[in-house]
């Protein structure tokens, strides 16, 4: 898994992902279906509509080339500066968004849980104690575990939000998020989730599910946030992540046994709420 240096890096690039394959004849993928749809941030464009509205400069005034811009794609937009300009709007943007919410806590975990199984129903379950609780709910707006702990907090009649991110294969907004902000950038989209949120919850999960965990786990143990409760769901799944930092990252000198007990572990839906409730009343954070 890359760092978040270099995540940061990638983002930067702006690069679009690979278009999906299109038939000759009109477009459409090999399934029959029409083609998908290119996100970038809170544009939305067809494959080849961004080669049909570039433009050209030469022999303009400058006054002609502001005054004209509908009609072609300026070369400063594809500037750092520019890009810096992007950034900033990302984070204006999902700051007043979220600045009302209140009370919540952010559910992690896998894409690719498939609804009706064991894991979505359990994640489901999390999303709706956690609502009934006085919590928002946040995830990062997409399918598997987090569409499922969107549906429980919507179920349950909660708030429910997702801070969706553009990829290069799109990820789709599931249909249970009452509150959405979508992303070009993952490091915008990280900060919302720590700045607005009382505990994370994490359930099984894959790359991003990691690097979800242990950013929460490095700005807590760096002291950039303050400590609020990571709750690891599934002994199963998480057991021998925990034995590999006792075994091998503990003697190594490389953490110290106090940054293990950061993490806490329970396959209870009511242990892990009560988790987050005992922390935020002993904090005052009602």
């Amino acid at each position: 898994m890359s760092t978040d240096d270099e995540r940061t890096a990638a983002d930067a690039a702006g690069a679009a992902g690979p278009a999906p394959a299109h038939d000759e004849d009109g477009g459409h993928d090999h399934a029959g279906q029409q083609p998908r749809t290119l996100r970038r941030g809170r544009v939305a464009m067809r494959p080849g509509t961004e080669q049909r509205i570039a433009g050209r400069e030469e022999g303009r005034t400058e006054d002609e080339k502001l005054l004209a811009g509908a009609h072609e794609r300026p070369a400063f937009l594809e500037t750092d500066t520019w890009r810096a300009l992007r950034i900033l709007s990302e984070f204006v943007e999902g700051f007043e968004a979220l600045a009302g919410v209140g009370p919540a806590v952010t559910v992690f975990g896998s894409a690719r849980t498939p609804p009706g199984s064991e894991g979505y129903e359990l994640a489901r379950r999390i999303g709706g104690a956690v609502a009934r609780a006085g919590f928002a709910v946040i995830t990062g707006g997409g399918p598997g575990a987090m569409e499922a702990a969107n549906r429980g907090a919507h179920e349950a009649g909660g708030l429910s939000i997702g801070c969706n991110i553009e990829l290069p294969h799109e990820q789709h907004l599931n249909p249970y998020v009452d509150l959405s902000v979508e992303f070009h950038y993952f490091f915008a989209r990280k900060t919302m989730f720590v700045k607005y949120s009382d505990a994370f919850i994490i359930m099984p999960g894959g790359f991003g599910t990691l690097d979800e965990l242990f950013e929460a786990l490095t700005l807590i143990q760096t002291g950039k946030i303050r400590d609020f409760p990571v709750v690891l769901v599934g002994h199963a799944y998480w057991d021998g992540l925990l034995a590999w930092m006792r075994d091998v990252q503990l003697p190594a000198g490389a953490i110290a046994e106090e940054d293990i007990d950061l993490l806490q572990v329970t396959d209870d839906v009511d242990e892990a709420v009560r988790m987050i409730t005992t922390y935020v009343r002993a904090n005052g954070l009602e």
